[in-house]
């Protein structure tokens, strides 16, 4: 009888961290490798996953962005914002009433809008430039993506 009350605690504990695994790699940091696969997943997708696929492009090549900039590798970090501006097209042009996940692209978009509000306030001065005409193309394509879902 103890020993079946032992399993079962042991049981309900490791269903409990299932979440908390599964969040924690989905959070993993981005780097070129990892963004490559996604690019070339979102190019391979379905039309309807496709928008999807590039917000989560933009998010992470815009926190990887963000982590070239901290450790003083502008140069990278600001190639990276001119690839974002480029995939911000590609999630505008993408946008369709009956793709999948349309609220969590807008979400991703959201957030990526966010932080690049937040790097606003970190950079030097002479980079401001590109970072404001990436976050206005993301938040351009944020905005088509909650009207789209909204439309719903």
């Amino acid at each position: 009888m103890r020993s079946q009350i032992r399993i079962a605690v042991l049981a309900g504990i490791g269903f409990a961290l299932i979440p908390v695994c599964a969040f924690s790699a989905a959070q993993k940091n981005p780097n070129e490798q990892s963004i490559a696969v996604l690019e070339t997943q979102a190019a391979q997708a379905q039309p309807r996953e496709q928008c999807y696929l590039y917000a989560q492009l933009v998010q992470q090549m815009t926190e990887l962005s963000l982590k070239s900039y901290a450790a003083g590798q502008v140069d990278e970090a600001n190639q990276l914002l001119t690839r974002v501006q480029g995939v911000a097209a590609k999630v505008h042009q993408t946008l369709d009433p009956n793709n999948k996940r349309m609220k969590n692209a807008e979400i991703l978009l959201s957030t990526t809008t966010f932080r690049l509000k937040e790097m606003l306030h970190v950079i030097a001065f002479d980079d401001r430039a590109l970072v404001e005409e990436t976050l206005a193309k993301v938040s351009n394509a944020q905005n088509a993506a909650m009207l789209q879902v909204f439309e719903k």
